[in-house]
């Protein structure tokens, strides 16, 4: 059995982009861990916020009921600060993960790839997906961390099928959903101007899911303070799975062509 690290910008981030793969691989007898490069304070602030309780207090619990639904079996935190999108003044914050030196964030990691002896690293790919500061940055962290570990892990980039959204937008159109509701093109420009995702060439594993959706589902919810949230779980189940089914990853240095299949496997 594999010990498989998977290293995201945010709490909830998981959730959306890698909780399939996760679950899949702890019901295989993996065991799975999740960093948090950052501790997501600048997320929605929640209504219910108990006296002397805070924003990450909040997104620390809810990070660790995800872990339970998942079969996470550690949590653990880089301790940056939440640096907002592109241009927020939060970029400059003094503890921003935008702003942190990268071999000082990689050698945080590294404490944790060589206490847990990881077989396998997941990052993100070279724009975090969609150009958040924070994403591109968990990138260059898990790169530079891969080269410093005593032992080197395996490298995988967690990203978005930007044909694959594609196909889902185009038939939207076709199903007549308006206009107006249709605000994810993936050929428009993200957080940093570029597309969302990965061209389909380019990606090595296409993970289905399905097998495990009603877990996603109940990590996705276990972030319930979270905006983004609320809309996700509206969908009906058809309209999830389409969306949400997949998970896809690029793993550098391998030959060029789609696995269908968990890394793992």
């Amino acid at each position: 059995m594999s010990t498989i690290l998977f290293l995201h910008a945010h709490p909830d981030d998981e959730a959306s982009q890698t909780s399939g793969t996760m679950r899949l691989a702890a019901d295989a007898g993996h065991r799975v861990v999740c960093v948090y490069a950052t501790d997501g304070d600048h997320g929605s602030v929640p209504d219910d916020l108990r006296e002397g309780e805070t924003v990450v207090d909040r997104r620390r619990a809810e990070a660790q009921a995800s872990a339970t639904v998942l079969g996470t079996a550690r949590v653990a935190w880089l301790g940056y600060a939440d640096s907002g999108m592109t241009g927020w003044e939060q970029n400059a914050h003094e503890r921003s993960l935008h702003g942190a030196d990268v071999g000082e964030a990689a050698r945080r990691l590294v404490a944790i790839l060589d206490e847990e002896d990881v077989d396998v690293l997941v990052g993100y790919d070279w724009h975090g997906g969609y150009g958040h500061p924070d994403h591109v940055k968990v990138h260059h962290v898990a790169h530079r961390a891969a080269v410093l570990a005593a032992r080197t892990p395996r490298l995988l980039e967690a990203t978005m099928n930007r044909d694959h959204m594609r196909r889902l937008y185009l038939a939207a159109q076709e199903a007549g959903v308006p206009p107006e509701e249709l605000d994810w093109d993936p050929d428009s420009p993200a957080d940093d101007g570029n597309p969302f995702g990965t061209p389909e060439a380019e990606l090595h594993w296409h993970v289905d899911v399905r097998p495990v959706l009603t877990a996603k589902r109940a990590a996705l919810a276990a972030h319930a303070s979270q905006e983004d949230v609320g809309w996700m779980l509206s969908m009906p189940q058809e309209q999830f799975a389409a969306i949400f089914g997949d998970e896809w990853l690029i793993e550098p240095g391998r030959p060029v062509g789609l696995t269908v299949g968990h890394p793992l496997d």
